[in-house]
């Protein structure tokens, strides 16, 4: 399909929002008509009521493969990113066997351009010993290098002090980090075990073993490495009121270094929830006090933290339901953060001009992404059209393979009604085109 013209639609782009039409040729966007100019196109599509926006633009996610694709596919999870209004993502390392050196790398690329729905990215693993192998990449076509200074998924727990200095001195990229002390969290375990015996613990003390000091210590600790050598640093899924204060708002993005992310999870639930939601609402670093809930939407809101993510990480049912110290971390939630961002702005506690900044243009600045995250003449045409109607979240709309959700049973008073992926109608009046394939994204370096 060359051509379409989207008609009528409310567009929210760069912090505004106005009426207009929006024409699409070769995958790109044409013409942007705010006074309603009609054309001939291959695709009409009548958006009057509807939010037109640009792609949401994952920096953080686990589709696990390969070695766990009994928990997800980049198959199934790029349709469900899709179907959400997703248009471009960027996979972790931690899988088995670990992105950690170019060849394997390259292979998840190789699998993507394949399977993947959507226009994807894969950071590079870093272990103890494969300095060598991050200094091979090139970064013009890789969104970054990815350390857990947490407990993590096989060989990728980066503690070694001689080889974190040399990664943050030599790696020229964007640096993604999971910030927990390890050492900490395991001394807490221990306590907790203690106190309460293994069967005693449940998800009402994640927060405890995984807590609040364990996160500032580590996050803290890779700013002042950051600080040292000049690095660019890039902190993932913040979880406290503390950890903000590492933080600035004082200067562009653009001319940041240091940045940091927020998760749907953390701007969603809060410890109150485990109650009910147990090992599903079970992440790392763990949701939190509702007062930390808020302290980090107040820093998306005032710039502190840049971008907002899900960390989409989909487990089977019957690993969730394990008892808690056997149940791994992590849950699904790509499908659904449009939506979830959405409603917090029809609460009346972010503008939705704020929610496209976080999930979209800052996501395309930070990593500085050619050509996308924004409604823009020339641009590549990721664009979603999210309509006013209520949705309520089941196990039958549901496409992650792993079958559930922690939202299950939320109803948002929006839904997605069409994602174009590089102007491609992916999923469009109910149906999803399963035969498109996205494309690799690109980084500009010296931008």
């Amino acid at each position: 399909m060359k051509t379409i013209s989207i008609r009528n639609a409310t567009i929210i782009n760069e912090e505004s929002v106005f009426e207009g039409n929006v024409f699409v040729r070769d995958g790109k966007i044409w013409n942007i008509d705010a006074l309603g100019r009609d054309r001939v196109a291959d695709l009409t599509i009548d958006a009057k009521g509807a939010y037109l926006i640009p792609g949401a633009i994952d920096d953080q996610v686990h589709f696990r493969e390969p070695g766990l694709t009994h928990k997800g596919e980049l198959l199934t999870e790029s349709r469900a990113a899709v179907v959400g209004g997703v248009t471009s993502y960027m996979e972790m390392p931690n899988t088995v066997p670990g992105a950690t050196t170019v060849e394997l790398l390259e292979q998840k690329y190789a699998r993507a351009a394949e399977v993947s729905a959507a226009n994807y990215s894969f950071f590079m693993g870093t272990t103890n010993d494969n300095l060598a192998e991050l200094l091979k990449v090139d970064y013009s076509k890789v969104c970054g290098v990815k350390i857990f200074m947490g407990s993590s998924t096989g060989n990728m727990l980066v503690d070694n002090e001689e080889e974190l200095h040399a990664v943050f001195k030599h790696v020229p990229a964007l640096i993604a980090l999971h910030c927990e002390d390890d050492p900490m969290i395991k001394a807490r375990q221990l306590e907790m075990i203690a106190q309460y015996g293994e069967a005693g613990l449940t998800a009402m003390h994640h927060p405890q073993i995984r807590h609040r000091e364990a996160c500032y210590a580590s996050s803290s600790k890779a700013v002042a490495l950051a600080k040292q050598y000049g690095t660019r640093i890039h902190v993932l899924h913040i979880s406290t009121a503390e950890e903000l204060d590492l933080f600035k708002n004082d200067i562009p993005l653009k001319d940041k270094k240091i940045t940091a992310e927020a998760c749907i999870h953390h701007l969603w639930f809060s410890e109150e929830d485990y109650e009910q939601r147990g090992n599903f609402i079970k992440w790392n670093p763990a949701v939190k006090s509702a007062s930390d809930r808020d302290a980090i939407l107040q820093a998306v809101i005032d710039g502190r933290i840049d971008v907002i993510a899900t960390d989409h990480a989909p487990h089977t049912l019957t690993e969730k339901q394990l008892p808690y110290l056997q149940a791994p971390s992590g849950g699904p939630l790509i499908q659904h953060s449009i939506q979830a961002m959405f409603e917090l702005a029809e609460q009346g506690k972010i503008k939705h001009e704020q929610v496209v900044r976080k999930m979209s243009h800052a996501v395309a600045e930070l990593f500085r992404i050619e050509n996308r995250g924004f409604v823009r003449e020339g641009y590549q045409a990721d664009l979603v059209l999210v309509g006013k109607s209520p949705y309520t979240v089941t196990k039958q709309n549901i496409l992650y393979k792993c079958g559930w959700s922690p939202l299950e049973g939320v109803t948002f008073s929006h839904n997605i009604l069409t994602t174009l992926v590089n102007g491609h109608p992916v999923w469009h009046a109910g149906k999803l085109d399963t035969l498109y394939r996205g494309d690799r994204l690109r980084f500009m370096l010296n931008n």
